[in-house]
């Protein structure tokens, strides 16, 4: 096997699969020589905002002049999105060669089903990858709970959870402190464990497990941008992800740079000012254009009825009175009913298409759902014609194109405005 045949395998296995649990992660580590105690990690779960937090903690880390490495899922356009050092994804030389690398070394490579589903055999090669780098830290986005995550093998020097609500139901439980217990898996004993605030049921399980340094108790940001923790006061800080909802999630990275800080890593409030002015987390409110001939295009990656809630929010933050034309698409498995509450009745109109995913819901399936809350609702055969569409329509009525529902969805269009 070369190393571009690796990295096509390790790219060709389904990204839908899920197995959860930890015993063949653990077998291939031991395989690979634990190159995951290699690097000291900061490890991030909840249901939404981890992403942004990583993305936060990551660039302070950056700028305090560390070599980071950062693990986070799903990819927007590209795999190699989801292993970067400093900033920079993996290339396609190394995840060739780290790849090759896990599939020598791992013993049951040979077997057929292969043993390791998409997402584990991709955390195999992020630890391979940061130890060959000899990265000093390794930002680690939860895939999926955390329990049973194979995100779940690293050594954290301190974890966090971020605001906890309903997704991924049939895995992680249909209540919220079943799914809490799931989130609180990576608390360890003597790992300090952060935590933004949370609905009472999970902050019950959550305190339980571990004691908390919790947002509005030991730390918080506030309106004014001031941040007051265990260690830092910081006035007049800056985000460069936009939302209401991000000064949650950068208030718990601040809370983790602190933990970080105390460890003995050299990161200092000048560095995660600068990380939190300056870091880059696409597909989150991310703007592209406007151009000569397209309105302004706005992307963002709210997939469940709390991200849905917390995207209404900014829009009326951002973008208050502004026509929206919207082009959505949903996985099966989601809340559909919430974030269409949440959304639907915002939108000048709405441009449905299917995902490229065998868990995509069709959709002339919630059309009339669609139609009860949307004066303008148009169904199309893809993403390039949703966005074609909403942009006619945006350009003749005015204002601003919407692309949310999934990160497939995202990716897709974020893939489009770029050519």
């Amino acid at each position: 096997m070369t190393p571009g045949e690796a990295a096509a395998f390790l790219q060709s296995l389904p990204a839908s699969t899920i197995k959860l649990g930890l015993e063949r992660v653990e077998e291939a580590l031991a395989d690979l020589g634990h190159p995951e105690r290699s690097v000291p990690a900061v490890h991030v779960a909840g249901t939404n905002g981890k992403g942004s937090t990583c993305a936060f903690i990551s660039r302070a880390l950056q700028c305090a002049g560390l070599k980071v490495g950062l693990y986070t899922s799903p990819h927007l356009v590209r795999f190699h999105e989801r292993i970067q050092v400093n900033g920079r994804p993996i290339d396609d030389g190394a995840l060739g060669a780290r790849a090759l690398e896990v599939l020598e070394r791992y013993s049951r490579r040979d077997e057929r089903p292969f043993p390791l589903t998409s997402f584990e055999l991709g955390t195999l090669v992020a630890f391979r990858h940061f130890a060959e780098e000899r990265a000093d830290v390794a930002v680690l986005e939860t895939g999926l709970g955390g329990r049973l995550d194979a995100t779940n093998c690293c050594r954290p020097w301190v974890t966090a959870i971020t605001p906890i609500s309903f997704d991924h139901v049939e895995w992680l439980g249909s209540t919220l402190d079943a799914i809490a217990r799931e989130k609180a898996g990576i608390l360890k004993p003597g790992v300090p464990a952060v935590s933004s605030a949370q609905r009472p049921e999970a902050l019950e399980v959550l305190q339980s497990a571990a004691p908390l340094i919790l947002q509005g108790r030991e730390f918080d940001l506030d309106q004014a941008m001031r941040f007051r923790g265990r260690r830092w006061s910081i006035e007049d800080l800056e985000l460069s992800l936009r939302g209401p909802h991000q000064r949650q999630n950068a208030a718990v990275a601040l809370a983790c740079l602190e933990v970080l800080a105390d460890r003995g890593l050299e990161v200092t409030p000048d560095a995660a000012r600068e990380g939190l002015r300056t870091a880059r987390w696409p597909g989150r409110l991310e703007e592209l254009g406007p151009g000569t001939d397209r309105p302004l295009v706005v992307l963002d990656g709210a997939h469940n009825a709390a991200g849905a809630e917390a995207l209404a929010a900014a829009l009326d933050a951002l973008y208050p009175g502004r026509r929206i034309h919207a082009v959505f698409s949903v996985l099966a498995d989601k809340d559909l009913e919430g974030m269409a509450r949440a959304l639907f009745p915002r939108f000048a109109s709405l441009h449905l298409c299917p995902l490229p995913s065998p868990r995509s819901l069709p959709p002339a399936a919630y059309a009339d759902r669609a139609r009860a809350l949307c004066p303008d609702v148009r169904l199309c055969a893809g993403a390039a014609e949703a966005l074609a569409g909403a942009s006619g329509v945006a350009l003749a009525q005015g204002g601003l194109v919407l692309a949310c529902g999934s990160l497939v969805l995202v990716g897709a269009v974020r893939a489009l405005g770029e050519r």
